[in-house]
């Protein structure tokens, strides 16, 4: 007899990018040659002050337990940087740790839903958000975030959601993954004033804060009377090259932290101090490197959005933010009768056997998704170069594409996406 699982985890799935990671890998552990673009990691090292401080520690032996909302002296570090930052008053108070930003996920749905209750999610979404929004048996609603209005945020959808009776949290991130999309200041105070003093709670999800190409950020934790509602999460993940440490933290108000800090007490018991004291150092002294880092993330973003803004049947809005392009590719789809992520399947698995490009299908974010492609920059510019170069050859391989489809009909398209105007087939 097999043992029946719950129906949430029956239901469950992972996040696609890492399953075609382990796709691209085995394709490369077997000789292929394989760009990858599917994963949001950072190509460069650990930052310098960071990486030393972590050696130090081990040799120090701090790596027994510590208190589970975080070492304080980490704690009081973060405060202090998000004070110069973005100007708030902040003391280690605020603040509690977690390993990367997307845990809090979970425990912000555990500390403000219950069962019934409604999260509006701005779709095309991180595909984790879903997963923890179920975990509590509670209800997504959707806003289409659209091309034409540069993948910002609708107001009226917010304003109507907090009329609902059941609207209970808001998922926001900005910079946005997967479009690349930047929430403006005012669209910032625009849900800040409509959910203030309501029963309505905000994750701010600012893994990309050090990421912006056009504007500033802008973080909702900067107003006014906003931190009893709003949980902010970031990551040490993408600004600082330490994906691999697991350390990120949420910003709120104390009694919001200690509450987080008890649900770490009772999963995960706490985040290794010797990693807090490697980001500590980070904070620190890696000022100069992270931003060094950051521009030249820029300038792969540029690099790879004109080189996909000169191909047929393809449009790329320049992504304000992160280090992801979104193209999209509803056109060459159409033509080829094959879905989005079928596209991207099809460009690491049968357009070429010796050659592949590892990318993600618009739609593992959510529907709204469909019709568009996820890239990342994290390569070498000359292997951005060498994949797009790849693909109009690739997209013009009919006969390939059928025999794909033949294999997996799975990504055969069922009816056609609306076409952007002004975008030629190719």
């Amino acid at each position: 007899m097999t043992f029946t699982l719950s129906t949430f985890a029956d239901g469950l799935k992972s996040e696609t990018a890492f399953d075609v990671l382990a796709i691209a890998r085995t394709l490369k552990a077997a000789g292929k040659d394989v760009v990858e673009l599917q994963i949001g990691d950072s190509p460069f090292s650990t930052t310098a002050h960071a990486k030393a401080a972590g050696i130090e520690a081990i040799e120090n032996d701090q790596t027994h337990y510590c208190p589970s909302i975080g070492v304080g002296e980490f704690r009081a570090t973060v405060a202090e940087n998000m004070n110069t930052l973005y100007g708030l008053a902040l003391d280690e108070r605020n603040i509690v740790v977690g390993p990367g930003a997307k845990v809090f996920e979970q425990f912000f749905c555990e500390a403000v839903l219950n069962p019934g209750d409604e999260v509006l999610v701005f779709s095309p979404q991180f595909p984790t958000y879903v997963p923890n929004i179920q975990r509590r048996q509670a209800t997504v609603v959707t806003s289409a975030l659209k091309e034409k209005n540069d993948f910002r945020p609708n107001l009226e959808d917010v304003e109507a959601f907090v009329n609902r009776p059941r609207g209970r949290a808001i998922f926001l991130n900005s910079p946005h993954n997967p479009t690349g999309g930047v929430a403006t200041e005012s669209d910032i105070k625009g849900i800040a004033d409509l959910i203030r003093g309501r029963q309505t709670a905000l994750l701010s999800d600012e893994p990309y804060d050090r990421m912006v190409w056009r504007g500033t950020h802008h973080t909702p934790l900067a107003q006014p009377d906003l931190l009893d509602q709003c949980v902010a999460a970031y990551t040490f993940s993408k600004s600082y090259s330490m994906s691999g440490w697991r350390l990120g933290y949420a910003v709120t108000s104390p009694r919001l932290a200690e509450t987080i800090g008890k649900m770490i007490n009772t999963s995960l018991s706490c985040v290794p101090p010797l990693v807090q004291i490697a980001g500590a150092a980070g904070l620190r002294g890696d000022a100069d490197e992270r931003d060094r880092n950051m521009s030249l993330f820029g300038k792969k973003v540029q690099l790879l959005t004109e080189a996909l803004q000169r191909l047929d049947g393809i449009r790329v809005v320049p992504p304000g933010g992160t280090f992801y392009v979104f193209p999209n590719v509803t056109v060459i789809c159409n033509r080829l009768g094959i879905t989005s992520h079928g596209l991207a399947m099809y460009l690491l698995e049968g357009a070429d056997d010796a050659f592949g490009v590892a990318c993600l299908g618009g739609e593992c974010f959510g529907e709204a998704g469909e019709g568009f492609l996820r890239f990342s920059c994290a390569e070498p510019d000359d292997r951005i170069t060498q994949a797009v170069k790849f693909m109009p050859d690739a997209f013009s391989r009919a006969a390939r594409v059928r025999e794909y489809l033949d294999k997996h009909a799975e990504y055969r398209l069922g009816s056609l996406y609306p076409e952007p105007q002004g975008v030629t087939s190719g």
